[in-house]
């Protein structure tokens, strides 16, 4: 019986210390799980600079514990990324970065494929109904770029013409006449009347399309900070007129996620807010952009 008793006590002791290793236990919620596997999994997009874009001169780090199918910090760059890695150090986790297409991320029902969205979304009331959202990190102004030669001085020269947009952007939304889920204060014009709307991948292909010397469309949608880099890398393009709504852009969590994500919400949430009072996140946008956008437009 002594004997019995002595084997029985070894075996919970070997239990609990598998327990206390996480040997066979199993997170509750989404934030225990990310620390617990080390690395937080971002999904952004690799060609849209200057939020976010490959490094080409980075080397994968041979200790890193990102998954073999995503990119490590290493090889991206820009604004997202830079706020992707400062949300992972935040948790005291790796990032690593996922990058699907724009369509599958704002559709949801990521199926765990990645963790958080932190690929300039704009927060908008569809959205809200399959997606979490963090507060706003930074806010753009959405603009019409036309192709330098393209004769185009006006909105309403674009009358009968064709427009370029991102798929399932809030951008490709506006041109279309549909409601973009956001105040009517931040909305300052609607789409000019009788054009065509043209999607693309993403909208920086828009403006890479009409540098490459496509003529289907004769301009394109997107954030100004997307026109801006556009004009800084020598594509053809000029913008046309003022802004015509303003984005509140924050990072996306997918409700149908099997774990929890509401403590990993108020993290992220913490580290962002954080970030907005200690200047890192306007450093961050004038390193990126040349200009601070991390203040709400009044």
């Amino acid at each position: 019986m002594k004997k019995l008793f002595v084997l029985f006590s070894l075996l919970v002791i070997a239990s609990l210390a598998l327990s206390a290793c996480g040997g066979g236990a199993k997170a509750d919620n989404l934030l225990a799980d990310i620390k617990s596997r080390g690395y937080i999994l971002v999904s952004t997009d690799p060609n849209y600079e200057p939020q976010s874009f490959l490094n080409t001169a980075g080397k994968r780090p041979a200790d890193t514990k990102c998954p073999s199918d995503a990119l490590t910090t290493a090889e991206m760059q820009g604004f997202d990324v830079d706020v992707a890695i400062a949300i992972g150090k935040g948790l005291g986790v790796e990032t690593c970065f996922a990058t699907p297409n724009w369509d599958a991320i704002t559709a949801g029902n990521w199926a765990d494929k990645w963790d958080v969205s932190v690929g300039s979304m704009t927060i908008t009331t569809d959205r809200q109904k399959i997606l979490n959202f963090s507060v706003p990190y930074y806010y753009t102004p959405a603009v019409i770029a036309v192709g330098k030669d393209s004769g185009i001085a006006s909105a309403a020269d674009l009358a009968g013409k064709a427009l370029c947009a991102g798929t399932a952007t809030t951008y490709e939304t506006w041109l279309n006449g549909g409601d973009l889920g956001f105040p009517a204060t931040s909305i300052y014009a609607q789409a000019p009347a009788g054009i065509t709307v043209v999607t693309l991948e993403t909208d920086q292909e828009c403006a890479q399309a009409i540098a490459a010397g496509r003529t289907d469309f004769v301009g394109y949608v997107t954030s100004q900070t997307v026109v801006d880099a556009n004009i800084a890398a020598g594509m053809p393009v000029v913008q046309l007129g003022s802004a015509v709504y303003s984005e509140d852009l924050a990072a996306a969590f997918d409700k149908s996620a099997t774990l929890n994500a509401d403590s990993l919400i108020a993290e992220v949430n913490k580290i962002l807010e954080a970030m907005h009072a200690d200047g890192t996140l306007s450093e961050l946008s004038i390193k990126w952009f040349g200009m601070d956008l991390t203040q709400a437009p009044n």
